[in-house]
């Protein structure tokens, strides 16, 4: 605590910072990423070239302007973008927690950025932890305490952690400064490993008490939530950016589009387009002032060297022809997406009123690729699931029970006399009452079982009402549920547990004599009490395979096919299940049985293997009482918006912390996997047989692919691979197998996997499918690097904290959103920005193009046919709007039809919109379109004799003529290729045209009057006034919009596209009359369901594997009182 003595260590601060930039790293970072564009680097070199006296042939300055302008605009998005970051990361920094102060002896709120290392924290039930910590003392037994790590690894079961003896009595704050005053804590450097950690505390007591090792039973993570305990005390041992979580993220990286990486490469083809038009320009004029050198004296060349003549019209054509490339194209574009995220955030479909939480991106330079995902790699706790446990029904006695009766769900008997369907709690109630049938007594023994076998621990709170600590959420479900139906776990004490039964009011006691906990090779946990009415049971509940093989075969089971049929509808609705047994014992088969289990616990020799053998023994002729269901609760709509994103296209990965079952059992429920599909599950313990495994699978995919011709076959694959065959799957030698594998599946699920396994599987997907672009949606901490690693991070600003949504690229509020996300926002944005960007092209080569063709009319002097400053003005006001109205508001869909037609999506997969055809489609039409606008005016002005007057024009109209004919024909174009017309584009199109006729005379009589632009002096009486020149402008645009006009026609007509249908659809308002088959396909899976011979079915436990719970629970007596400070005293 004594913050003087650890300054000379140079400790990082706790202050934790997400931001792209710095003060110091904004330039540098900014001017690479910019510079990074080769638009950029062009125009950067054209506008030094300007600066050479005598080679420009237009105003020196127009160039380097503009791409100031275009630096400044980008800057300042860049900049508003990480002011975003850093307020979120301001608001976490500016979360308080209780440190022990020095001076006062208590407690005081300090923000997380003031807290160091060194100090002593109190972190309450429900906070999470400011800073990686070292637990000294907690409100439960023995220093106990249970955390949350869902946010570090996935996982949903609360993990034990337990103070050290020796400072487990550390509750009061006095004895806090006390004992601590003089100790130190030696401890290991900052590391990444979440799961290990050595440090020793000396001098504690001042020294009366030798060092005592700290282990990572300890270890308090930044990240984790104190969960089921009151209070605890810590020391802060790393803080801020050496916490382990932060060593585990990565810099915040720098992403470039893929409609980025095909413009740059797009930029070099039309850079040698460039040089070679600069060089036959070069070589003409080398030509001509040699072999006319005789009739070219007025231009005083005698003694000019062809060498220089040649590299000084080189650089003056370079300039010429720069704007082949449009300056203002990235600017434009990024304009444009800042607004699409704007209208992305402003979408009240996306909002999620219950934690106020709008969708918000932060980076919009990506909002494109939102159009174009080919994998969706989700995160499931907190993602796809919310994490909460719900009791939905039970089969006792071969009937079903359920709190509210589904439409089809009436109970009726089928074959064999099994009962299928429901009847409600109250009938459960009414059933039970009935004392003299046997179900009455089934159904105590039932609710009985489950609220007594678990490990639970009943909390009273402030309002008198009980709260279940559980370390399992499963757990806490089930025991809450057995209360919710009259049968109430009240008390635990070390050797008892009380439980009051709410129908009768009555209060039982039994004696707990054993627990056999479970584990993942047993798949069940057993509990033997003596009951009230002296006899001894064994209640034991687990998974239906462990269960059912377990049974007595000496007496009748008249519940087992019932009973099996139910868990198989049950698997058939995605929900967790367990079998419910038990058995009557003996009292000489206990004793007998105890002395065995005691021998096995005492063993200093594979102690836990001799438990299992152990339990193995009493395990035995058990009578089945039915099974339980629990729904693993989903996020709302994530059934459908994976159905939906499916049928676009979009393959899906599940990449979770929980063990197998429990994901097949979540993929089922969210369906992803369906009861029809094949799941090829890889399991294996060694490389060789990870190898194996995938290489039999290949050859067994590849033996049927031709079985069905259109590809439906892949379609019902979906792979299941634990972490362990995972890290051999991703090793160079296997990687090749695992993405073949995996990219014919319809889904791809990893069970098990690490944070770091997570970023490496969408590494190697991206390393693989390089023409694939990668999503990756996840909630927690620990998803943070697999979000960063993919093409678009999307985080969801969730239950397990604001990590994930604040190191990704967009967040928002819920999963389902995804939905709306991609199909409508996603299309439209990739949409928009392909037709803005190519539109941006074709309008600069129209009108600078005619620059080329002007140079074989006029000796390849390098003369311009424009006055300068109207050619910068081109791109600055008179075609600006276009490209912002097509990249804003144009709809080629509504968002009504894309939601509809999900496969819509793969427009944008297939990148039908921009791709390098339909790039170099749209600069041939450019040339296209100068050529007929120069040769058309080149016949009409030849002799320049237009006007009424007898008087002859000078080039500058003809120019002007020239430049009106490209505006009106490019803004033409952008009418033929615009779909929705608003009043945006009313006034983005004509209302540019009408821009420029009045800002022409305004302009060509007052800039002269200033000496700028001298070159428009009286142009205005050769243009306006004249027939010729208004013939020209209307005709010649539209004889080159008859081609666009045509093509257009023929491709609707003769070669429409699937989008081309229902743009049909969307102008007649064509109802869709196909049959709806949802029934008819329910029906079928229903029947497929039953006759399966093997259902996969998750059961519902998620405990924390070499934990002894049977001590844990032993220490508590919850009939006694907290002290003073909330501290329950260890039970004797």
């Amino acid at each position: 605590m004594d913050h003087g003595l650890n300054a000379p260590y140079g400790y990082y601060g706790n202050y934790i910072s997400t931001t792209k930039y710095n003060f110091a790293t904004f330039l540098p970072k900014f001017l690479f990423e910019q510079f990074s564009k080769y638009a950029n680097l062009f125009f950067l070199f054209t506008s030094i070239i300007q600066q050479v006296p005598h080679v420009s042939p237009t105003n020196r300055f127009t160039t380097i302007g503009t791409l100031i302008v275009v630096l400044l605009v980008s800057a300042i998005k860049e900049i508003m973008e990480d002011i975003k970051r850093a307020n979120a990361d301001k608001q976490l920094n500016n979360t308080k927690v209780q440190v022990l102060d020095a001076e006062s002896g208590s407690f005081v709120w300090k923000k997380w950025i003031k807290v160091q290392v060194g100090d002593v924290v109190k972190v309450n039930n429900e906070e999470p932890f400011p800073a990686d910590l070292l637990l000294l003392s907690s409100s439960e037994p023995e220093g106990l305490c249970y955390i949350e790590t869902a946010n570090l690894d996935g996982e949903t079961n609360l993990k034990i952690k337990q103070a050290k003896t020796e400072t487990a009595y550390l509750v009061n704050p006095r004895d806090l400064l006390s004992d601590l005053h003089d100790a130190e804590i030696v401890s290991e450097q900052p590391n990444s490993s979440l799961y290990t950690y050595e440090g020793n505390l000396r001098n504690f007591r001042n020294g009366s008490v030798r060092d005592i090792p700290f282990t990572p039973e300890q270890l308090l993570l930044r990240g984790a939530t104190l969960r089921n305990t009151q209070w605890i005390h810590g020391v802060v041992i790393f803080t801020g950016h050496e916490t382990k979580l932060m060593r585990n993220a990565t810099a915040t990286p720098i992403k470039r589009t893929d409609v980025e990486r095909i413009i740059n490469l797009q930029i070099i083809a039309l850079f040698c387009v460039l040089i070679t038009l600069s060089l036959i320009s070069t070589i003409g004029n080398v030509i001509k002032t040699r072999v006319d050198n005789s009739s070219l004296g007025y231009l005083y060349m005698e003694g000019t060297s062809t060498a220089k003549l040649f590299f000084q019209d080189i650089l003056t054509f370079w300039i010429l022809y720069s704007n082949l490339v449009p300056i203002s194209l990235f600017v434009t574009v990024e304009l444009i997406k800042y607004y699409q995220a704007f209208m992305i955030g402003s979408d009240l479909d996306m909002y999620y009123e219950e934690t106020d939480t709008p969708t918000g991106v932060r980076t919009s330079s990506l909002v494109e690729e939102l159009g174009q995902i080919n994998y969706i790699f989700s995160d499931k706790t907190g993602t796809l699931t919310r994490n909460v446990m719900e009791f939905k029904a039970v089969s006792i006695g071969g009937k079903c029970y359920i709190e509210e009766i589904p439409e089809d769900g009436y109970p009726q008997i089928v074959e064999g006399g099994i009962e299928i369907g429901f009847h409600t709690f109250n009938e459960l109630h009414q059933d039970l009452k009935n004392t003299n049938t046997q179900q009455s007594a089934i159904i105590n023994e039932f609710l009985t079982l489950l609220s007594t076998c678990h490990t639970v621990i009943p909390e009273i709170t402030e309002s008198d009402k009980i709260k279940y600590q559980a370390a399992s959420p499963d757990e806490g479900a089930l025991v809450q549920g057995a209360a919710d139906l009259g049968y109430k776990f009240i008390i635990r004490k070390p050797r008892y547990v009380t439980i009051e039964n709410t129908l009768t009011t009555m209060q039982s006691e039994y004696e707990l004599l054993n627990i056999c906990e479970f584990n993942s090779t047993r798949k069940r946990m057993s509990a033997i009490f003596r009951c009230p009415d002296g006899v001894i049971r064994l209640f034991c509940k687990g998974a239906d395979t462990v269960i059912l093989e377990r049974l007595s075969e000496d007496e009748p089971q008249p519940f087992v096919n019932s009973t099996i049929r139910h868990l198989e509808d049950f698997a058939a609705e995605g929900l967790r299940t367990l079998c419910i047994a038990s058995r009557i014992i003996s009292e000489e088969e206990y004793e007998s049985w105890s002395a065995t289990y005691y021998e096995a616990s005492t063993s200093l020799d594979d102690r836990s293997d001799k438990l299992d053998a152990a339990a193995e023994l009493i395990e035995t002729n058990l009578f089945l009482l039915g099974a339980t269901a629990i729904e693993d609760k989903l996020q709302d709509g994530v059934p459908e918006t994976i159905h939906t994103l499916q049928n676009a296209g979009i393959k899906i990965w599940v990449l979770t912390g929980d063990r197998q079952e429990t994901a097949i059992n979540i993929g089922m429920s969210c369906k992803l996997l369906s009861e029809d599909m094949n799941l090829l599950i890889i399991n294996e313990e060694t490389k060789d047989g990870t190898r194996m495994n995938l290489q039999e699978k290949l050859t067994a995919i590849q033996d049927h692919q031709f079985d069905n011709e259109d590809g439906s076959f892949e379609s019902t694959l979906a792979l299941i691979i634990d972490g362990h065959s995972l890290g051999f799957a991703l090793e160079s030698d296997l990687e090749d197998l695992f993405i073949e594998l995996g990219s014919r599946c319809k889904a791809v699920v990893c069970c098990r996997v690490s944070p770091l396994q997570k970023a490496l599987v969408v590494k190697m997907v991206k390393r693989k499918k390089k023409k694939s672009l990668l999503l990756a949606i996840g909630d927690g901490a620990n998803d943070v690097s697999m979000i960063q690693a993919a093409h678009v991070g999307v985080g969801i600003s969730g239950m397990e904290g604001m990590q994930a949504a604040r190191s990704a690229d967009i967040s928002i509020g819920q999963f389902k959103y995804l939905k709306k996300l991609l199909l409508v926002h996603g299309t439209w944005s990739y949409q928009r920005i392909s037709n803005a960007i190519l539109y941006s092209f074709y309008k600069n080569i129209t009108l600078y193009m005619t620059q080329f063709w002007f140079v074989f009319t006029n000796a390849f002097s390098g003369q311009s046919i424009m006055e300068s400053w109207s050619l910068t003005f081109y791109n600055v006001f008179f075609t600006v709007l276009p490209p912002f109205v097509l990249g804003v508001f144009d709809q080629f869909v509504n968002a009504r039809l894309l939601d509809k037609y999900p496969q819509l999506y793969q427009l944008g997969q297939q990148r039908k919109f921009f791709n390098v055809a339909v790039f170099w489609s749209w600069i041939t039409n450019g040339f296209y379109h100068s050529a007929v606008i120069f040769l058309c005016s080149f016949l009409i002005y030849r002799y320049m004799n237009v006007l009424s007057t007898g008087l002859t024009a000078d080039n500058w109209s003809w120019g002007t003529a020239v430049y009106t004919t490209c505006t009106l024909t490019a803004l033409g174009k952008a009418a033929l290729i615009v779909s929705l017309w608003t009043k945006f584009t009313l006034i983005a199109i004509p209302g540019s045209f009408i821009f420029w006729l009045l800002w022409f005379p305004i302009y060509s009589t007052v800039a002269p009057m200033t000496k700028v632009s001298q070159e428009l002096r009286g142009v205005l009486r050769a243009t306006y006034p004249s027939i010729t020149f208004w013939s020209m402008i209307f005709g010649v645009a539209v004889l080159c919009l008859l081609r666009d006009f045509a093509w257009k026609f023929y491709k609707r007509r003769y070669s429409p596209e699937t989008y081309h249908y229902v743009q049909e659809i969307q102008k007649y308002d064509i109802q869709d009359q196909r049959p709806r088959m949802e029934e008819f396909q329910r029906a079928i899976r229903k029947v497929r369901q039953v006759q399966r011979i093997k259902k996969q079915r998750g059961f519902a436990f998620s405990q924390v594997e070499g934990q002894d719970q049977e001590k844990i629970v032993r220490l508590y007596d919850t009939t006694k009182k907290r002290g003073v400070f909330g501290e329950l005293s260890e039970s004797t």
